[in-house]
């Protein structure tokens, strides 16, 4: 308590302008936060809301898809052509998953995993038992996992394979520091052994890709193995997010072994990250095969939400030359039905300009896939929305083989079977409700 002398004589000038000062400061600091904060909600909101980058090409060259000038630019595009490599294509999560840890037990030098879902279940907890068992056995085993993709998964269960010699670090975690990222999120899937045998696709690591029901079926998703040179090559991809989440640079020979997989199918691994201008080596690729296609595409996705750019393209393919365009989008089994809404929005112009459009019934569709004319075949986890072409890190693999792109064709024949096509007529008598269901997707578009 101050004394009554304190109360009648005020403080000496130098304490009163101390407390001067100190207000001053702590109004200052108030500032800098508030601009800080302005700065980084307005960095977020341009992410997400901001209008995408318009790609064009005006002179699309008369090149065939086959020819080696287009496998040639697409190289120096999107990152190199790799020869030598075996592929297969595993269809539904029995195929894939059994695959994988197969290979993973019998890893001699190292596993790399990045996902973007990895959540608690049956199959992860016997991919980490597989884990923990190399680890143990003095195989390296590194992980990425997205923060947000997998913010169920608890970090406790990752300490045994910790203990046991494994390391596992999270993908852009949501932290004050790092809000301006936070948009950013890992969408590959990629499991690599060795460097030789490597897969990617759509699929991460749950219980809904293998372990269905009667009322929730497994839901239906492809993922290509490949063994060869390839592999190394995805073994790059990871120790891009390794290094950004770890700090560790992978420099040694023993990690991009680039072996020969007794195959003579070349593939073209696109490492696509968003730049600073927007642009993305996944968009550039979708692009350019819509371009050039001469007779078919055919697309798979569990998300159609196709920029303008993208659709103009396939509307010109099919009116200029006279393309068949075929796509297979999720029926009402879909995980995000508010996007199937916004997705349906965009029917229109491709359904006028003569695209054939089909909703898959049995189960949610989640294969990400994209065959043209029949010699590439497109596989990985690139959807077709804005997240992923200018948002996400993700990662494709693109082949020029017709064997490939015939198994994955047979496929596409099985699933349209069990679709509905959706006519023009249909789609424009749509009712009043789903309309309004559109309307307010366009707040979401950017975010699946």
């Amino acid at each position: 308590m101050p004394t009554l002398v304190e109360k009648l004589v005020p403080p000496p000038k130098d304490q009163y302008h101390e407390a001067r000062r100190h207000a001053t400061a702590y109004k200052t600091l108030a500032v800098l936060a508030l601009v800080s904060l302005a700065l980084q909600t307005s960095l977020l909101l341009i992410a997400l809301f901001g209008k995408p980058l318009s790609y064009e090409i005006h002179d699309a060259g008369s090149e065939s898809l086959q020819s080696a000038e287009l496998a040639r630019i697409l190289a120096v595009q999107t990152g190199g052509m790799y020869g030598n490599n075996r592929v297969d294509v595993l269809t539904n999560g029995e195929a894939f998953y059994e695959s994988e840890l197969t290979d993973v037990a019998a890893a001699k030098r190292f596993v790399h995993i990045e996902c973007y879902i990895f959540q608690k279940g049956r199959l992860t907890d016997r991919m980490l038992r597989a884990l923990e068992e190399r680890a143990r056995a003095g195989v390296e085993v590194r992980m990425v996992v997205d923060a947000v993709g997998s913010t169920s998964f608890p970090d406790s269960r990752f300490d045994p394979l910790r203990r046991a010699g494994g390391r596992v670090h999270w993908y852009h975690p949501l932290r004050w520091y790092n809000w301006p990222l936070a948009n950013n999120r890992t969408h590959r899937e990629i499991v690599v052994v060795d460097g030789t045998i490597g897969y990617a696709g759509g699929a991460g690591f749950a219980d809904q890709w293998i372990y269905g029901s009667k009322d929730e079926p497994r839901w239906r998703d492809t993922m290509v193995r490949l063994e060869g040179e390839a592999a190394s090559v995805l073994n790059a991809t990871f120790a891009e997010n390794w290094l950004e989440t770890s700090g560790e640079l992978l420099a040694s020979p023993k990690y991009f072994p680039f072996h020969s997989g007794g195959g003579k199918t070349q593939a073209l691994v696109l490492t696509s990250s968003p730049t600073s201008g927007r642009s993305t080596e996944a968009h550039m690729l979708f692009q350019i095969l819509a371009a050039k296609a001469a007779s078919r595409i055919h697309i798979t996705t569990p998300y159609f939400l196709p920029d303008e750019s993208l659709r103009n393209e396939l509307v010109k393919a099919m009116r200029e030359r006279k393309v068949e365009v075929t796509i297979l989008a999720p029926g009402g089994k879909s995980d995000h039905l508010l996007t199937r809404g916004s997705s349906r929005s965009l029917y229109g112009d491709l359904l006028r300009g003569g695209a054939r459009i089909f909703e898959y019934q049995p189960t949610m569709m989640h294969a990400k896939i994209m065959l043209v004319d029949g010699y590439w075949a497109v596989a990985g986890s690139t959807n077709l929305d804005l997240r992923s072409f200018g948002l996400n890190d993700e990662v494709n693999v693109a082949i020029p083989d017709p064997e490939v792109v015939r198994r994955l064709e047979a496929d596409f024949l099985r699933d349209l079977a069990v679709s509905r096509e959706v006519s023009y007529e249909e789609w424009k008598s749509r009712p009043v409700w789903e309309r309004i269901v559109e309307r307010f997707g366009w707040l979401i578009m950017n975010q699946q």
